[in-house]
């Protein structure tokens, strides 16, 4: 019984270190370098990141601008979210990416009204 005393005993300051401490369990859990983790920072608000890419980015036929893809020409870019995006190509030669939501045929459907101009 002498052992749960002593236990507590070395364990309560641990314990109240990461209640109001803040950060040993963090620090605990953490990976990367000598244990480390780097967070991560927000893009910045401006379009210097993007542009900074855009401009390094080579291709010698056309650069999606929405997804830095290299392809023949503007309406053989990819959508940037393809698992959640059907592509479809107007007759002016643009081309738009549309929300999955709802069944195939419905979106297809509504893209060809808005071509119209019925919606």
């Amino acid at each position: 019984m002498a052992r749960l005393p002593l236990f507590l005993l070395l364990t309560a300051p641990l314990l109240v270190a990461a209640q109001f401490g803040g950060g040993f369990f963090e620090h605990l859990f953490e990976r990367g370098d000598q244990g480390q983790q780097q967070r991560q920072q927000d893009v910045g608000s401006d379009s210097s990141w993007y542009q900074q890419v855009f401009y390094q980015a080579h291709c010698s036929k056309y650069l999606c601008p929405g997804t830095l893809s290299c392809v023949d020409r503007a309406t053989h870019c990819p959508c940037a979210f393809p698992n959640n995006e059907a592509k479809f190509e107007l007759s002016d030669g643009a081309k738009i990416c549309v929300s999955k939501t709802g069944k195939p045929d419905l979106i297809a459907s509504r893209v060809e009204l808005a071509r119209k101009g019925l919606l």
